[in-house]
């Protein structure tokens, strides 16, 4: 009767099939971990076989940047740095204020415009002055508005921006001083990423480029939040109202429409 070959031993038949079952797994894991499955990927970019395997092992690969994705639509070119796009001196308005004998069928003096457009008396002239560019560029589309800009001179929407910022600021049409501030106004919703609408509208700052809301029509606000929110108006910057309008609830903006619009 023969000696049994050592449990460790080549001589072992178990041990040689089994050491040769086990590399033959590992050969094939190393092929398909770094050789099939990163190449089967959908978006694979890989130029080379060494290319594969840094991917596979997690190693970073030096790659030419890809071209950003431009949007489908035109969006706004208007970089406000200071409050007033260009001087204001007299000239400017007495300008400004021929040019905007054309805006007074709808955006009349004494608080007698339409109640879906915005009330222009006082306001700054960088918000006057960014949303004409966004109009005469096509960031900002108006069946009645985009004909008017896209003939105005950058003189032209200067010298209009002054006259508006110029005259007084008017009051609401319905004041209701009792009202009082909703959550929204005051404080925004941080949760969901909502700053107060006073921080740049009015009522605490205002920012470059953003208008008084205080004393405008309830319908405009609403409209234009809407609008926002569902992306029919885009010509924010890096989509600030955008996000901020699709996380208000209709309640939340039914309530800022009709508290800017209390105003007095």
């Amino acid at each position: 009767m023969s000696p049994e070959a050592p449990l460790f031993s080549w001589k072992n038949p178990w041990f040689s099939v089994g050491i040769g079952a086990m590399a033959g797994l590992a050969v094939l894991s190393l092929v398909a971990g770094f050789l099939i499955l990163p190449y089967a990927t959908p978006d694979s970019r890989l130029g080379s076989l060494w290319d594969a395997i840094c991917s596979a092992a997690g190693v970073p690969r030096a790659t030419a940047p890809a071209d950003p994705v431009a949007p489908s639509f035109t969006t706004s070119a208007v970089v406000l740095t200071t409050p007033v796009p260009g001087p204001t001196d007299a000239r400017s308005i007495g300008r400004g204020a021929t040019l905007a004998m054309q805006c007074a069928i709808c955006h009349a003096s004494g608080r007698h415009s339409q109640p879906d457009t915005p009330n222009l008396e006082g306001q700054p002239a960088a918000a006057v002055y960014k949303q004409l560019r966004d109009f005469k560029a096509g960031a900002r589309v108006n069946a009645v508005m985009t004909p008017f800009a896209v003939n105005l001179t950058e003189q032209d929407m200067v010298d209009i921006a002054a006259y508006y910022a110029y005259l007084p600021r008017q009051p609401g049409l319905h004041p209701d001083a009792t009202m009082a501030p909703p959550a929204i106004v005051i404080r925004g919703a941080a949760m969901r990423n909502i700053p107060a609408c006073s921080s740049c509208h009015g009522g605490g700052e205002i920012k470059a480029g953003a208008p008084w809301l205080e004393g405008q029509s309830g319908a405009y606000i609403k409209e234009q939040l809407v609008a926002f929110a569902a992306g029919r108006r885009r010509n924010d910057i890096s989509e600030q109202m955008r996000n901020i309008a699709r996380h208000m609830t209709p309640q939340e903006i039914d309530a800022a429409a009709a508290y800017f619009a209390s105003r007095p």
